[in-house]
């Protein structure tokens, strides 16, 4: 009896470990997601995906994959999905390329993520060493729970400098 109750006991611990380990897993990849949306914001903002030009608008509604956007406007919760402003839905959807598309499936899938990673990046100011903008960023795993989201400060730095030698 005693040997039955501790082979049961054992069986029970190793699905138990399997189900931590799964969703250790899943937690990674939707993390690795929005870190991916993040930093492809950032590669942005500093002029690698056009930037420059880009206007600052008042975001109430959702931006087209293909235009990115610098808004004026802050979203209601960073924590709270689906991203909104007002009553509309925002975010710039980012489905990384390299080594192969994302698997995006909305019904959950071993080895897909239930959504595209999206970011927003807002304009906070300017400042005499250059312009502060806040990115918030969300990537999913398999399912509609698990979900990251991370958010960063980042400025991108205007200078100039002479680096030719002084004259005399």
């Amino acid at each position: 009896v005693v040997v039955t109750i501790l082979g049961l006991a054992m069986f029970r611990s190793f699905g138990l470990d399997e189900k931590i380990a799964g969703n250790l897993r899943e937690k990674q990849r939707a993390l690795s997601a929005a870190e991916t949306a993040e930093q492809y914001a950032e590669y942005w903002l500093t002029g690698g995906g056009g930037s420059a030009n880009a206007p600052l608008t008042n975001c109430t509604a959702p931006a087209p994959a293909s235009a990115p956007t610098i808004c004026t406007n802050a979203i209601a919760s960073a924590t709270q999905i689906p991203w909104l402003s007002g009553s509309n839905a925002v975010g710039v959807p980012y489905t990384p390329q390299v080594p192969t598309p994302m698997n995006v499936q909305t019904t959950p899938v071993q080895g897909s993520y239930y959504a595209t990673p999206q970011f927003y990046v807002q304009w906070l100011g300017t400042t005499a060493n250059g312009t502060i903008y806040q990115i918030d960023a969300q990537g999913f795993g398999s399912s509609p729970d698990t979900v990251a989201v991370v958010e960063s400060t980042y400025i991108v730095q205007t200078s100039v400098k002479n680096l030719a030698p002084p004259t005399q």
